[in-house]
């Protein structure tokens, strides 16, 4: 995730992220810009139609652009809601796990350094796996050994964040079958283990439901024809400035969808996705501060 200040208008304009987009969008632009190019020629030094009454008129581009600004603020607006709700989640993640270590950290003996040290790490291991899962998938390096045993537990298993949820409960009935915590205090437990799967399944269904495919297509296919058609609309009013024209009103529309594809799966590594990895590393201080520092 990019950090920035709002306020310095200066810094924005000239950020990294805008080469970011620009050196995206290259490749259209230079084809865009060869495009409106090739159309002056034809229609200004081959068939010389603004000399022979003939005028072009941007009236239809205009009307168009109204139905287009429509579909790419809800285009944007969609994509920032799965963007937000991706947040609000991983703030519960952080609530969540302050709220779970808190109440171990009351329940179990300060002398009993091996259940502490074991939710010390496997509370952020779940979230580290949630995390990577959430990507490409997650790598048992990423993981802190918790016992010899440890790998063998996740021998065959695809779904890691899953496993590790399930032994967080294995150990929670220990502590209760051993008398270390009470059924009360079971139940007290049980809403912030609950809580993680909960989490986990908002999470999957934002990464696993993407934007409906033919609302992409159609948005999609809608750009290419207004702007392939932008040219014709100004050649014969603008001449060759109809190049820097298009140019400007293609990077314009084409930077709006590309933000939107970018933060409509916000748990990725773009510029714009959510910054995970800080919070991962935020949560795994935090619980260990309650568990081991108390």
């Amino acid at each position: 995730m990019v950090d920035y200040n709002p306020k310095a208008w200066l810094s924005l304009i000239v950020h990294s992220y805008s080469r970011h987009v620009m050196r995206t969008l290259m490749p259209v632009l230079a084809f865009m810009a060869g495009f409106s190019i090739l159309v002056c020629y034809v229609i200004l030094d081959v068939f010389h139609l603004h000399e022979k009454e003939f005028h072009s008129t941007i009236q239809m581009h205009s009307l168009l652009g109204i139905v287009l600004g429509l579909f790419l603020v809800f285009r944007t607006n969609s994509a920032y809601d799965r963007w937000w709700e991706g947040r609000k989640l991983w703030g519960s993640m952080v609530n969540n796990t302050r709220n779970l270590a808190h109440k171990l950290n009351a329940f179990l003996l300060k002398t009993d350094h091996e259940q502490r040290q074991y939710f010390a790490l496997m509370i952020p291991n779940f979230v580290v796996s949630v995390k990577e899962y959430l990507r490409r998938g997650v790598n048992m390096h990423d993981l802190e050994n918790t016992g010899p045993d440890f790998e063998e537990r996740f021998k065959n298993v695809k779904h890691i964040p899953n496993r590790i949820s399930s032994m967080l409960y294995e150990r929670v009935n220990e502590l209760y079958v051993h008398k270390k915590l009470s059924g009360d205090q079971l139940f007290i437990v049980d809403k912030e283990l609950k809580e993680f799967s909960d989490i986990l399944g908002a999470c999957e269904r934002i990464k696993n439901t993407p934007i409906p495919y033919s609302y992409s297509m159609y948005i999609k296919k809608f750009i290419f024809i207004y702007l392939i058609t932008l040219p014709f609309g100004f050649v014969t009013t603008t001449e060759y400035l109809t190049v820097p024209i298009v140019l400007l009103v293609s990077f314009v529309i084409l930077s709006v969808e590309l933000i939107a594809e970018e933060i409509e799966d916000p748990f990725g590594k773009d510029a714009n996705d959510l910054p995970t990895d800080q919070l991962s590393v935020k949560i795994k201080q935090d619980v260990r501060e309650i568990l081991l520092q108390a």
